[in-house]
């Protein structure tokens, strides 16, 4: 028996290594372009994406009016569907054993279900029973209660039997009022200090690799 029928991933950064390969490298151009001259290390990317978002980052540090974010995410859009992050290792053998073993996946995230459906078929050959990206209404995003509360009445899961993996505090933000559990992407060497004290202290789990959380939802060693 499955110790989680449910499962809940995010995608940037727990199952997909975006940062590193796609989103920072691409935010340094696209800043050299909306504010030319001014610069952000990657630790205070990671920082204020992690505190505020990334659009209020743009808003609140950057300035950025709302006419330039829609243009930031329409070149984001075309740039991220012609470069495929890499999956982190160990990743298809989690959402592989928990379709073998009779479970369901689900992911909540807030990169597009086009894009979430596209690496799915790239990397695992499967595709997810339910995608909430970011295409849905706002009110249907992470951190807001819709997505777990409509995995839950469609396919009658308890919180007990949900398990939401994910890197950033946005999650708990949704799943700590239905009871849900989160457990930490804690895998990301991209992650900063400050990241990772909060999500220890916020989350019911921690996980340092994809190994440990493999060897803990299915009840043995690896194989």
């Amino acid at each position: 028996m499955l110790k989680y029928p449910c499962l809940v991933l995010d995608h940037d950064d727990t199952v997909v290594q975006t940062l590193k390969t796609l989103s920072y490298p691409f935010w340094c151009l696209e800043l050299e372009q909306f504010r030319p001259g001014k610069f952000m290390s990657r630790s205070d990317f990671v920082m204020q994406c992690y505190h505020l978002g990334f659009a209020d980052m743009c808003r609140k540090t950057f300035h950025f009016t709302e006419e330039e974010l829609e243009l930031e995410h329409t070149q984001w859009m075309a740039y991220i569907m012609q470069n495929i992050p890499d999956p982190f290792p160990g990743m298809d053998r989690i959402i592989h054993r928990q379709k073998a073993e009779g479970g369901m996946l689900f992911v909540v995230s807030h990169s597009h279900a086009d894009n979430i459906s596209r690496d799915y078929a790239a990397h695992f050959g499967l595709q997810p029973d339910g995608i909430y990206g970011w295409e849905r209404p706002s009110h249907e995003r992470k951190p807001n209660l819709f997505p777990l509360q409509d995995i839950m009445a469609k396919h009658g899961f308890r919180p007990d039997e949900i398990l939401v993996v994910d890197d950033m505090q946005l999650a708990c933000q949704m799943a700590d009022p239905l009871g849900v559990q989160v457990a930490f992407a804690g895998w990301d060497d991209m992650s900063i200090p400050e990241q990772r004290q909060d999500m220890e202290a916020r989350c019911a789990y921690t996980f340092h690799s994809t190994e440990e959380l493999e060897s803990f939802l299915f009840g043995e060693g690896l194989e």
